[in-house]
């Protein structure tokens, strides 16, 4: 009997950042201004670090900085706990829902790349730090101008968020995609890529429109190159840290990648 030929079957991409949302700009602008009214003016780089993790969880990294803990016990003469991430959320969540349907378009390149994918057959998952109700208002908008992956998975559909696989799980046992090495997962930031390699599929980072790269689509057209190349080996070296199997600048990169990988396979 013939073995039949392993190949990419399917892709699992991240939202803000990877898809839409260029430079992942919607959760950033109020995690900036949620901690700045309560009195801690936490740095760009603070608050982009955990991006990627559901975001109640996003938010407790935050306070566990070190400069940001030592700040809140400093305002408050206590170390934060439980109920002040709480609070927190419940003043992120409403502000973040409210500003998503202006964060939701897609990212240039995406809608064409996910076309030629499943030309070839591919089916194209989806995971996301967003809750839900977040993504109903994101995946919608998407929809209406042009992005629908095949399936959306959030931590709501799981028990744990990332870093935990589980979502990349749920993805392939929806669109019945195995095993996980004909499985990619591509993202913009550091959990993504640390959600690929638990699930134990290639794990994938994008540069432009990144978080880790921190550029608005504006910045990336007008900011000197050798400045951007700076942010985006940077972003790269951090990716490859935490174990990316492939780097790639755009996501116009991504057919001729998965050739590359069904080689290898």
């Amino acid at each position: 009997m013939i073995k039949k030929k392993k190949q990419i079957r399917g892709v699992i991409l991240d939202w803000a950042g990877t898809t839409v949302d260029y430079g992942c700009f919607a959760p950033l602008n109020v995690f900036l201004s949620v901690f700045s009214k309560h009195g801690l003016d936490i740095s760009i780089d603070e608050a982009r670090a955990p991006m990627g993790l559901p975001k109640i969880d996003h938010i407790r990294e935050i306070l566990k900085t070190k400069r940001v803990t030592d700040l809140f016990k400093k305002q408050n003469g206590r170390v934060f706990i439980e109920d002040d991430v709480a609070m927190f959320y419940s003043e992120f969540e409403p502000s973040l829902m409210e500003i998503l349907p202006n964060y939701s378009e897609p990212i240039k390149g995406v809608t064409t790349v996910v076309s030629l994918l499943r030309e070839d057959g591919l089916k194209i998952g989806s995971t996301t730090g967003y809750t839900s109700e977040m993504m109903a208002i994101v995946a919608s908008e998407a929809k209406r101008k042009g992005y629908e992956p095949d399936s959306l998975v959030t931590p709501d559909d799981v028990k744990f968020g990332r870093p935990y696989p589980y979502m990349i799980f749920k993805n392939m046992e929806k669109l019945n995609i195995f095993p996980p090495e004909c499985v990619i997962k591509v993202g913009d930031t550091v959990s993504d890529i640390k959600e690929g390699r638990n699930a134990g599929v290639w794990s994938v980072g994008v540069l432009s429109g990144s978080s880790e790269t921190g550029l608005s689509l504006s910045e990336s057209c007008t900011i000197a190159k050798d400045k951007i190349a700076v942010r985006k080996n940077r972003a790269e070296a951090r990716f490859r840290n935490a174990g990316a199997d492939y780097v790639i600048d755009s996501i116009f990169e991504l057919p001729e990648l998965i050739d590359e990988i069904n080689n290898r396979l």
